[in-house]
């Protein structure tokens, strides 16, 4: 396997790449995706600020033919402390994907223990993560369960 590595500016188209490949194995779920691009210009614009920034972590993994054979993304993400987390500051991962011509080679789960290593560097004991059925037994496996919220969304028109 291909070692991990932090993702770069010009790593961004196949980043864009990945994600589009995430939100079509969810379509039963996001419903298809547009036609047009403007949602791909708008995560090219906001990946390069994030990079640029170094606001979130994406972790790579590079394809053998060139381009990306997996992804994934995180952030940290700050609340008000509680009583269960005084730091108030939260792990959330996102974003992971791997190309379905290289799947079940362990990428993914290589991406998401860096991720994982990441977090625990920053000094997290909570890291959330949305999962799609592909995905749930890789995170189950280093130990993500069931969250104790009902999670809910508001969604209305743009």
């Amino acid at each position: 396997m291909t070692g991990i590595r932090l993702a770069a500016q010009t790593d961004i188209p196949e980043l864009v790449r990945l994600r589009a490949l995430l939100f079509a194995d969810l379509e039963t779920t996001w419903g298809p995706l547009p036609s047009d691009s403007t949602w791909r210009q708008a995560c090219a614009a906001a990946l390069a600020k994030e990079l640029a920034e170094d606001a979130m972590r994406v972790v790579v993994i590079d394809a053998e033919n060139g381009g990306l054979a997996c992804c994934a993304m995180a952030a940290i993400d700050h609340r008000l402390p509680s009583p269960a987390n005084p730091s108030g500051r939260i792990g959330h991962v996102f974003g992971v994907v791997t190309d379905p011509l290289y799947r079940r080679r362990g990428h993914a789960d290589a991406a998401l223990r860096a991720l994982l290593d990441w977090f625990d560097e920053q000094g997290l004991t909570t890291v959330d993560l949305n999962a799609s059925p592909v995905g749930d037994r890789v995170y189950r496996s280093l130990g993500f369960t069931d969250h104790p919220d009902a999670a809910l969304r508001r969604t209305r028109p743009a």
